[in-house]
């Protein structure tokens, strides 16, 4: 399905100098994702890693309520073997796309973060919470799992023990809790915290754009590999980077105790 990033319906996709801030766009839904939400937010992150103007990218939810508060249930409670599975391949696609972006992702968590929406945070680079914010994965208490990749990045994040608890119960936890368990980065109050996203993207757009990509894929890529073979990507990654017009600009800008001009587009 061809979508015009010109005429959203469930997506806000603004450009603030080489920042993304992308909005799902649908408060009396809580933000819940479906179908053609998926399908748009695929769209823009597939336009934002093609855009070489753009540095990092900000998620987050419209209004005060939700950041995004899951899937959407009238479309899952109709669901069979197939289009279950298709379902979740969709969701699986949009975060893994999110995951695999050039770009640092940051979630602003700005209310709850459920089932999808929490799966949806889990994939970005970084994520931010409000003070009231809950986050969770409910599922089991509709009788499914979670399928947007929950299961999986969860447990890498935070580890097999606190994913098992939070998969199992379908508890909600706060920020304050998320914060200690290592599923957010910090924790702000409400009024604050697309502020404080935008300062942390804006000191990540001040870096290279090309180093930025390349430790993004080492760290993504190399978690998932023996200690030896995420070194020897280590090392390639840092001779690709070390030929680049980019480093010599870097290293040139230090030395002669300047702000260095960094070419993204």
């Amino acid at each position: 399905m061809a979508i015009d990033l010109n005429a959203l319906q469930n997506v806000l996709f603004v450009r603030e100098g080489h920042l993304a801030v992308v909005t799902v766009n649908r408060p009396t839904k809580m933000n819940a994702l479906d179908d053609v939400t998926i399908a748009e937010l695929d769209a823009v992150f597939a336009a934002i890693d093609a855009d070489a103007d753009i540095g990092a990218v900000i998620v987050t939810g419209a209004g005060e309520k939700a950041f995004v508060a899951g899937a959407d249930i009238g479309v899952l409670s109709k669901q069979g073997v197939l289009d279950g599975k298709d379902n979740a391949l969709r969701g699986q696609a949009l975060t893994l796309r999110i995951e695999n972006c050039k770009k640092p992702v940051l979630a602003a968590i700005n209310g709850f973060a459920l089932g999808g929406g929490l799966e949806l945070a889990l994939a970005c680079d970084m994520r931010f919470a409000s003070k009231t914010a809950k986050l969770g994965l409910p599922e089991v208490s509709l009788g499914i799992i979670p399928g947007y990749g929950g299961t999986q990045r969860l447990a890498r994040l935070c580890g097999t023990g606190t994913a098992l608890q939070m998969i199992l119960t379908g508890d909600q936890i706060t920020a304050d809790e998320a914060l200690r368990v290592g599923l957010v980065n910090g924790v702000t109050e409400p009024a604050d915290l697309l502020a404080h996203c935008k300062a942390v993207a804006a000191k990540i757009v001040s870096r290279g754009p090309q180093a930025l990509a390349l430790a993004k894929q080492a760290v993504r890529r190399g978690v998932h590999m023996p200690m030896a073979d995420g070194l020897a990507l280590e090392a390639d990654l840092f001779g690709m980077i070390s030929s680049t017009a980019e480093m010599k600009e870097g290293m040139a800008a230090f030395l002669e105790k300047r702000k260095a001009s960094w070419l993204r587009a």
